[in-house]
């Protein structure tokens, strides 16, 4: 099979799960859990049962992800797995659509439900890039599954927007109706262009005549060998905690950046004006980042995303206006993707092959855990200070912590490591 062909269907998972990434987790789903859902509650409230509603979500998924990455490793099932959380979070996705307003923890329920299949499938889907792609290619292959992550996710939430801020051009009654709508689109959207990735990317096939619950038996104790092998990759474990750190700070502000604006004051439909911005400029850019990582070294390229992140959280200190706000979108954007597509693919390079998505459990893993420490810290700022600006101001620590660490990563030095516990692992099989 010509190799372009598994490279753009497995990136177009990414141009598919996207699709609930912008319209549901970063853009509507927030603004509407505050406005719709939680109708009449204190605004303080309802951040914070949306906040506990990301946090359940990411502390599931981070429980279960190295398990089920042990599993799939000793059953060759990635593909069947990434199927089953790809269902999950189609279906209660599209069921965000039936919840009624002020039903708040009905819709909780179903966006945790809906997240864990996101984050779920990501460990999965993110483990098939071994069978996809080259190492030489890594960076580049990491950057197009990104791209094409904000175009897909970019295109659909243009439209839903479209509906939102103008919904009788659409035959639609007002702008909540359009939102609900928004719902079963990324459902249809998610559902449907992932269909390529199952049909054309293929998976070694793995011969073991075990049950899913031996293989599940085998992957505790899989994850105890994980844990074991970690000590041996030294350069992994530095690589991973400071990923922990400065990925933090990323995915903070994906979830916060809508709720710090309506807490500044700004209107809704300028928000998610801003987020569009964010994706369309994140598209080209998280391919240009590619080329960075092949050009001046992965490394560079993350020291480049997070000093222009460093910037950003001082600018959102002062910020005043909404046109300000955009120039922060497009800052975002520039470095986002590129940031998350180097991470990923240095990560890549530094794990065993034989056991590509066990270790991609773990990286997703710590990502999750990440997710509920970066706006958890910036929530106890802002409480303990009474002003949402000094919040904001206090990720700068992650971005520092995460790359002074990342500077004592020597990826070359990494990458031999793994590739000699692949050789000793393959001289076994053969034994």
């Amino acid at each position: 099979m010509d190799n372009a062909k598994k490279v753009y269907a497995w990136a177009l998972y990414d141009w598919a799960n996207s699709s609930f990434a912008t319209t549901v987790m970063a853009g509507f789903f927030p603004l509407f859990f505050k406005e719709y859902w939680s109708q009449g509650a204190n605004p303080t409230d309802s951040t914070f049962k949306l906040g506990m509603a990301n946090s359940v979500a990411s502390v599931i998924v981070a429980a279960m992800s190295p398990v089920l990455g042990a599993i799939a490793d000793k059953g060759g099932v990635k593909k069947k797995f990434l199927m089953f959380f790809t269902v999950l979070g189609v279906v209660m996705s599209g069921g965000l659509f039936f919840v009624a307003q002020g039903a708040w923890m009905a819709a909780a329920a179903l966006f945790v439900l809906a997240s864990i299949g996101f984050s779920g499938g990501m460990s999965f889907y993110d483990a098939l890039i071994v069978d996809v792609a080259e190492a030489r290619k890594m960076d580049l292959v990491s950057a197009i599954g990104y791209g094409a992550g904000y175009l897909g996710g970019g295109l659909l939430f243009t439209f839903n927007v479209a509906m939102y801020l103008k919904p009788h051009l659409f035959g639609l009654a007002d702008g909540a109706e359009a939102v609900r709508v928004s719902f079963i689109l990324v459902a249809l959207w998610w559902a449907v262009f992932s269909v390529p990735l199952f049909l054309l990317v293929p998976e070694p096939r793995v011969e073991h005549g075990r049950s899913m619950g031996q293989l599940a038996m085998d992957g505790f104790r899989q994850l105890g060998e994980t844990l074991r092998v970690m000590g041996r990759l030294k350069t992994l474990f530095t690589f991973l905690v400071g990923y922990w750190l400065y990925i933090d700070g990323v995915d903070t502000v994906i979830r916060m950046a809508v709720d710090y604006g309506m807490s500044l004051g700004f209107d809704s439909s300028s928000l998610i004006v801003a987020l569009l911005i964010t994706q369309f400029v994140g598209f080209p850019a998280a391919i240009i980042f590619g080329k960075v990582g092949e050009k001046l070294g992965s490394k560079t390229g993350i020291y480049l995303g997070i000093g222009v992140y460093v910037g950003v959280t001082i600018w959102g200190y002062f910020l005043q206006t909404v046109e300000q706000f955009y120039g922060m979108a497009v800052a975002i954007g520039l470095v986002q993707g590129g940031v998350q597509s180097l991470s990923r693919s240095i990560y890549a390079r530094l794990i065993p092959q034989t056991k590509a998505a066990e270790f991609f459990g773990l990286y997703n893993m710590l990502g999750k855990f990440a997710a509920v420490i970066g706006p958890m810290l910036m929530g106890w700022v802002a409480l303990a200070t009474g002003n949402p600006r000094h919040g904001i101001l206090s990720i700068i620590i992650l971005f520092a912590a995460g790359g002074a660490l990342l500077w004592f990563v020597d990826v070359s030095k990494g990458e031999a490591a793994a590739r000699e516990l692949d050789a000793q692992a393959n001289a076994q099989v053969s034994n």
